[in-house]
């Protein structure tokens, strides 16, 4: 492909990615809240007829963008998790043959789904937040903990301790925060779940760590009295240093 062919193609894609966000982050959120109502309170028709055009859209979504990609392979590569979400409903579709059926049964296909549609609501919401990190963390967490919830409930709904979705909100919010709890999962899909909350939970505990320490040590600097400088006291130091600097020079030339 010609390099000016291949700039516009870039560039028609990028418009049609800016056109299409915000739309796409909505429908992401309203898949992800679907796939909670029907992980707790099971499937329903009429959301399951919602929950199919939305994915609808977001195929034709994506084969846009796969036509537009100059460089397919490095998009597919690139959004290999878009791709296996996509997939996944597919499954539903098709379900009238004997393959599908027998893997209807598997409920780890369950996990995917559940992973990769927290991938696309996080996607989308660092995406509208952009460089308010401490509110999209904050925001990243619950939308994982409830959802997180939502799947160890479905997996683990016979097991003590996750028996409503209450319990297993419960026991999600404990593992986010690395305090954790007495029950534990006892499904391979319910540990594999919780083994990737675990790792959500123990990667976000360093920022919030920093990000309070970084508050409480601000809140020190403005103290006048406090064991650490403050920037306003460096500042005021700085312009004495100078002032005295051209005293000392005035009188040299004197």
């Amino acid at each position: 492909m010609k390099p000016e062919i291949k700039s516009e193609r870039y560039k028609l894609l990028r418009t049609i990615e800016s056109i299409l966000e915000s739309p796409m982050i909505f429908l992401g959120f309203i898949w992800l809240i679907l796939l909670i109502v029907e992980l707790v309170w099971g499937r329903n028709r009429t959301l399951e007829h919602i929950s199919l055009g939305i994915w609808g859209i977001f195929i034709l979504d994506f084969l846009i963008k796969v036509f537009l990609a100059p460089e397919k392979r490095y998009f597919l590569k690139k959004n290999w998790l878009t791709t296996i979400s996509l997939f996944i409903p597919a499954l539903r579709v098709f379900r009238v043959l004997r393959f599908v059926r027998l893997l209807r049964g598997l409920r780890g296909i369950r996990i995917v789904r559940i992973v990769s549609s927290l991938n696309r609501s996080l996607r989308s919401l660092g995406k509208t937040m952009k460089r308010r990190a401490f509110g999209y963390v904050m925001i990243a967490t619950l939308i994982v903990t409830f959802a997180g919830a939502a799947g160890m409930y479905a997996f683990e709904n016979s097991t003590p301790g996750f028996t409503s979705y209450g319990l297993a909100l419960w026991w999600t919010a404990m593992r986010v925060i690395t305090a954790g709890n007495e029950f534990n999962p006892m499904t391979t899909e319910g540990r594999g779940l919780g083994f990737l909350i675990a790792v959500f939970g123990f990667s976000i505990f360093g920022y919030f760590t920093a990000t309070f320490a970084t508050y409480f040590i601000g809140r020190d600097a403005e103290e006048k009295e406090g064991p650490i400088a403050g920037s306003m006291e460096i500042e005021d130091l700085k312009s004495e240093i100078m002032a005295l600097r051209r005293t000392i020079e005035k009188q040299i030339n004197a």
